[in-house]
């Protein structure tokens, strides 16, 4: 039987993928590919192993690819805070960014044991991370999809948290009401006008719900997330957003007007406006 050379296959499954990834990318794409469908990791392509057949399983992975699905979805996860959450297309994959603002929640909260709400909560990764982080806690996620909930329920299930999440629109019925000690939000902040910036796998394949709001209120659900929290959290309760990195100043000054304090705008590893906190003065 004539076999694959691994260094051969790798080169022309990312040159397959350079017209919607950059090469990079691209190769890292492929050697998740390879890791999950041909169990081979970086050295084992250096060394370049010989592979019998390729399966079918990944031939298919490779068509979606080359039609735009990301990655994530193809292989029914990804990873966050060091822990493997299952993704569909009723969910927003997990950035980098939101990463980050876990790891400032915990910064600030210590080893308190607080009421968490996490608004939007998608596929429970900021909730359930928390929930894990913080295992004295009590957090619930709520949503607007229903089929987001499911996925995040399966993720809190897989992972033993004991967060949990209800169904609901907060601009219609307002936040649970708690209360709260930390109620922490990524909602939807991408205006229609960016669209033409984004990558195609994103506007083709992830919830458009979860991403994007009108340029004419780019800040909709941060005044009324910040305007709700006033009536549901403790005195000395924190209030966290992931932004538009566009509208750091506005949006800190939208939440110290309704009443927060020790308002800060923090930047990503990537030196962006990504993040305010604010503490309720009660």
């Amino acid at each position: 039987m004539k076999t694959l050379s691994s260094r051969t296959l790798n080169k022309s499954l990312t040159e397959k993928l350079l017209s919607l990834y950059t090469r990079e990318e691209a190769g890292s794409i492929v050697q998740l590919l390879f890791e999950e469908f041909l169990g081979l990791k970086r050295k084992d392509v250096l060394l370049d192993v010989s592979i019998d057949a390729l399966p079918d399983g990944m031939k298919l992975a490779m068509d979606k690819l080359a039609d735009g699905m990301p990655i994530q979805y193809i292989l029914g996860y990804t990873f966050f805070y060091g822990r493997a959450f299952k993704v569909a297309p009723e969910v927003l994959i997990p950035r980098f960014e939101t990463e980050e603002l876990v790891h400032l929640i915990l910064a600030y909260q210590g080893t308190a044991t607080p009421t968490i709400l996490d608004v939007g909560t998608g596929s429970g990764c900021i909730a359930i991370t928390l929930s894990l982080e913080l295992p004295q806690s009590r957090v619930l996620g709520v949503d607007i999809s229903a089929s987001a909930l499911k996925i995040a329920e399966v993720n809190a299930k897989t992972l033993h948290s004991g967060a949990e999440f209800m169904l609901g629109d907060i601009l219609q019925r307002g936040l649970p009401a708690g209360p709260w000690d930390l109620i922490v939000s990524n909602p939807p902040y991408v205006r229609q006008s960016e669209k033409d910036r984004m990558h195609q796998n994103v506007l083709g394949h992830e919830p458009p719900q979860a991403l994007f709001v009108s340029d004419e209120d780019p800040l909709l659900f941060y005044n009324v997330i910040a305007n709700q929290a006033t009536h549901c959290l403790n005195p000395g309760g924190a209030l966290y957003f992931e932004i538009n990195e566009a509208f750091g100043n506005e949006t800190a000054t939208l939440v110290e007007q309704v009443g927060f304090r020790a308002v800060s705008v923090h930047q990503d590893l990537q030196g962006k406006d990504r993040f305010v906190r604010g503490v309720w003065n009660g």
